[in-house]
């Protein structure tokens, strides 16, 4: 689709006003296009003229208020309309072309049973892939669908069922929402239905995974049910959008998608094997999540894409902070420190920073590259922040008084902050300015001086890159950890600090304290900020950590450190000394799984090939250490063994693990830990195209089709490597996600001397790429296919020379600029 500009989405604005889309699509055919009939209600200027997004396959006819309109008014994605009344109505009928890159109407064939699904996803400006429409956030409708479908099959939507009779089926009109939030489910989908506080719940996935769900629908059911009470104690407003259905769906470009009324996900959250708690606490935060998004963006909506974070920054904060109240998943802050903000400091240190809320987002395409970290896990942090200084009950106020003002409407950044500066009391202006408008992370560092056991003086020295020069104001805790007699590790006290924004802050409080065996900054994560601990502190980390009881601050101190290895400050081989210390006895799943993720990537991309063996070797020391040491059947059993798998080159004890030999007790050797043992053999070169195909024809799932994929894209010749390359790069028939696991699988830190041709293939083939696909898919492709492990000074020539090019897909281009900014750091950083 072609992008959307702000000014002519402003003036757009001004032209028109939107009532109404009643649509009807006929889904029965059989090939790769639907029928599609839309009529379009609106007011606007008399005798002005507008345009809507529209890209059929062929066009049957179009009417506007009972007059043709001829077929030259439909090009370049959009159709030009002139000569408008006060009172409209456009009336087309059109073929329409299914999608397989996760945009517009995604048709999807099970691999296993054949059956066929169709979901809806108009975000971020694909609605005129299924329909005329008017496709910018303020220009709200509601929206009436019926659709024929195929004998056996159900269908759900947004709007309420209203009658279903041998394949046609019809919905009501739902409430004023934007084109982007218009979906659908479609398919021999099975369903589990319940009810709560009056509100209809419904969870659907395909036939396939069936089982699956009946077994999980109780959790997940409970988990919407908590979710739902604690927002209605929140706000004001109850749920307004009727029933709450969520659908798990096949090849689903994000986590989830917060369609009101139906939420979608991706339905990788309907777990066939063996999962960890915290993925299942994942899943909880996802939930809460998308339903934080029914008040923040379904009810009350960005005027534009600049307000972004108004949806993403809440609903992450909310959901975290929501999950952790009333679920069953008590530690979600600590998932929030070791993970989220993980992402959101990767991403706002590359060149492609951008503030929280950026004073102007100029089209479409710029808006989908501010879905990032940034925009998520930074602003939540901010807004936890923000929580911290103005307190929770006038926060809750000015919430209610946003939502009560502008429901089923749209609103700006600045409808929000007069909200909260009215429930506050406090001019919120300079604290936005700081923490929304200006992009970039400070830098806090704890600076010590002694008096015998006694500290003469604690500062907090806070620094800020010389290009994005802002201090801020943070709010946090300084926490004071002690060996205790008994041999355990417990905190004396935590003292709260307000951090000024002159670049030094004294703490008065800890002068003349006992001096502890470790020093925390930002204990209790309030702040979003780089921490760095003092000398004694950063000693005493590899004696201290395993013993402190607070998962939160031993992940506060566990990103720290991975931080200071990503910056060069800290070294891979201390790190992985620390982890081989410290991991074993880690208690904390996520911090777990994060730590040897991390870790791995981090010797994968900073050490050198002569040193990267060893390093590895004491990765897979360390998750064979903790899966020595975990109850049989547990989380950690799984995360360990997760872990060991892909550190280690004994391949025959993997091998092993596959024919059932060797298996620690407990652990369920299922079809993805079958998987994830295959593909680590592939890489090494110990199995082939014969055990691949093997493994597939035994587990022929979705889930099957994609690690099959991935597998032959690891295999370690030549011939493999041009098939895979050429289907990442010129195989526009294949899915978004048989795309991304295509590219994942490619690139192998074993394999360097085969990859060695693609580099320079990288950065000639890419942009070709980029015109098969589109959006996130092609965002996601080139990010995966990207030569990461390939630390040369050579990629990052290549990279330059393509940054250099006018005319490079602005995806493509921020794609690269930040990969090349993380090979910069690696190639200064290696060891």
């Amino acid at each position: 689709m072609p992008r959307l500009t702000r000014s002519e989405a402003t003036a757009r604005a001004t032209t028109v006003d939107v009532h109404e889309y009643d649509i009807h699509l006929d889904v029965t055919a059989e090939g790769d296009t639907f029928g599609a009939r839309t009529v379009v209600r609106f007011d606007a200027r008399p005798g002005a003229g507008t345009f809507l997004e529209f890209e059929p396959v062929e066009v049957h006819s179009i009417k506007l208020n009972g007059e043709p309109v001829p077929a030259g008014a439909v090009a370049d994605g959009r159709l030009t309309l002139t000569g408008l009344a006060e009172r409209n109505e456009l009336a087309v009928t059109a073929t329409m072309r299914y999608s397989n890159t996760g945009e517009g109407l995604h048709k999807y064939t099970d691999p296993g049973d054949g059956n066929v699904y169709l979901y809806q996803h108009l975000f971020i400006n694909n609605a005129g892939r299924v329909l005329p429409a008017f496709d910018q956030p303020d220009l709200k409708a509601s929206f009436r669908l019926r659709m024929t479908a195929p004998a056996g099959w159900r269908v759900a939507t947004n709007g309420e069922l209203v009658r279903q009779d041998d394949g046609e089926w019809e919905f009501a009109p739902t409430k004023p929402i934007s084109t982007y939030l218009a979906t659908l489910f479609a398919g021999p989908f099975h369903v589990c239905t319940d009810e709560h506080d009056g509100i209809p719940l419904a969870i659907y996935t395909r036939a396939a995974l069936a089982g699956h769900l009946d077994a999980q629908a109780e959790e997940i059911f409970t988990i919407t049910k908590q979710c739902f009470d604690r927002y209605h104690q929140m706000f004001d407003i109850r749920y307004p959008f009727g029933h709450y259905q969520q659908a798990f769906a096949p090849e689903l470009n994000f986590g989830a998608m917060e369609y009101p009324g139906l939420v979608i996900f991706r339905d990788e959250l309907i777990y066939r094997s063996a999962v960890t708690d915290s993925q299942r606490e994942h899943r909880a935060n996802v939930i809460a999540h998308e339903m934080a998004h029914m008040w923040f963006g379904d009810l009350v909506t960005m005027a534009w894409w600049d307000d972004l974070w108004l949806n993403e920054s809440f609903a992450e904060y909310l959901g975290t902070r929501v999950a952790a109240e009333v679920t069953q998943f008590k530690d979600t802050w600590t998932t929030f420190a070791m993970q989220r903000k993980a992402w959101g400091l990767r991403a706002d240190q590359h060149p492609s920073t951008h503030p929280v809320a950026p004073a102007e987002v100029g089209d479409s395409d710029e808006a989908l590259l501010n879905f990032d970290g940034i925009s998520y896990a930074k602003g939540a942090a901010t807004l936890k922040q923000l929580v911290a200084w103005v307190g929770d009950e006038p926060f809750q106020a000015g919430l209610n008084e946003h939502f009560a003002a502008h429901a089923y409407g749209n609103a700006t950044l600045a409808d929000l902050l007069g909200a909260l500066t009215k429930a506050s009391g406090r001019d919120l202006g300079a604290w936005a300015e700081m923490w929304l408008r200006r992009p970039q992370v400070n830098t806090l560092r704890a600076e010590v001086s002694r008096d015998g056991d006694r500290y003469a003086e604690v500062a907090v020295v806070q620094t800020a890159p010389d290009e994005h020069p802002t201090l801020r104001p943070h709010r946090i805790g300084i926490g004071l950890f002690d060996r205790a007699p008994d041999g355990t590790v417990v905190r004396r006290e935590r003292v709260e600090a307000e951090v000024d924004a002159s670049g030094r802050t004294v703490v008065p409080a800890l002068a003349g304290a006992r001096a502890a065996d470790l020093l925390l900054l930002n204990d209790g994560d309030l702040t979003y900020a780089k921490i760095r601990l003092d000398e004694d502190s950063t000693a005493a980390v590899p004696t201290v950590l395993p013993l402190i009881g607070d998962s939160l601050a031993r992940a506060v101190i566990w990103a720290s450190t991975l931080d200071a290895v990503v910056d060069g400050e800290r070294s891979v081989a201390e790190l992985v000394t620390l982890v081989l210390t410290a991991l074993p006895v880690e208690s904390e799943v996520v911090i777990v799984e994060d730590v040897l993720r991390a870790t791995r990537s981090l010797v994968d991309r900073y050490a050198t090939p002569e040193t990267r063996p060893a390093a590895l070797e004491l990765v897979a020391q360390s998750a064979d250490r903790l899966l020595a040491a975990s109850e049989p059947g547990g989380s950690r059993q799984l995360a360990a063994a997760r872990g060991l798998i892909g550190a280690t080159v004994e391949t025959a004890r993997l091998g092993g693990w596959l024919a059932g030999e060797g298996v620690p007790d407990g652990l369920a050797v299922d079809d993805d830990l079958r998987w994830l043992i295959l593909y680590r053999m592939v890489v090494l070169g110990s199995a082939g195209r014969a055990e691949i195909d093997a493994e597939f024809a035994r587990d022929r799932s979705a889930t099957g089709e994609q690690w099959a994929a991935r597998c032959r894209a690891a295999l370690p010749d030549a011939e493999a490597k041009a098939a895979a390359w050429q289907a990442i790069v010129g195989d526009a028939s294949l899915s978004n996600r048989l795309a991304e696991m295509t590219a994942s699988g490619f690139w192998q830190p074993e394999q360097c001397e085969v990859l060695t041709p693609y580099v320079a293939r990288y950065f000639a083939d890419m942009p070709g790429m980029m015109r098969i696909r589109s959006g996130m898919s092609a965002e996601r492709v080139a990010d995966y296919a990207y030569p990461e492990v390939m630390v040369d000074p050579e990629t990052r020539r290549l990279a330059a020379e393509l940054l250099a090019r006018e005319d490079l897909d602005p995806i493509l281009r921020r794609v690269v600029t930040d990969a090349d900014d993380d090979l910069r750091r690696a190639l200064t950083a290696r060891f």
